[in-house]
């Protein structure tokens, strides 16, 4: 389940952005700190182009969904997951495939986007075939800074469908 999230969560999105296995696959890749994380916050939370959702698997938080740069019919947007708690829990294929499919059906049915796009670091082939399963297309890589990015978009008459 997908659900907005609020001042209450800051705290949990910053803790599972700073999992080191979110860092690892991450364009920013430093750990936030707090005084970052709440600038972030105080933007992002009222910004109308943005959504920041929380991903609730058997009633624990188990990630974050980030759409942004809405404009009615495209937008962006990224996710991570609560790496440590769901390989605990030997959950972290069936969540990974679920929050994608929730995510992606937000973006198309709730906010009614024709094309959904997003990036991927080029040597995170696991996202990447992934992402191809959910029918992401690819366009040509380039370089940000120390590393080299994809960008992947879907059209809403591309993806799959239950």
């Amino acid at each position: 389940m997908l659900r907005g999230a609020t001042d209450d969560d800051v705290d949990t999105i910053r803790r599972l952005r700073n999992q080191q296995a979110n860092r690892d696959v991450s364009i920013t890749s430093h750990e936030i700190g707090a005084a970052e994380h709440a600038a972030w916050w105080a933007a992002a939370s009222v910004d109308p182009r943005r959504r920041v959702l929380i991903y609730v698997r058997d009633g624990e938080t188990a990630g974050v969904v980030n759409f942004s740069d809405l404009d009615g019919t495209t937008g962006s947007w990224g996710f991570f997951l609560d790496a440590e708690g769901l390989a605990e829990r030997d959950e972290t294929l069936p969540a990974w495939i679920e929050v994608m499919r929730e995510a992606t059906t937000y973006a198309f049915d709730e906010l009614g986007l024709d094309l959904l796009t997003g990036e991927v670091l080029e040597h995170n082939t696991v996202v990447r075939q992934m992402n191809r399963r959910f029918r992401f297309v690819e366009g040509a890589a380039s370089q940000r800074g120390a590393v080299s990015v994809i960008p992947i978009s879907l059209r809403r008459e591309d993806r799959r469908k239950k």
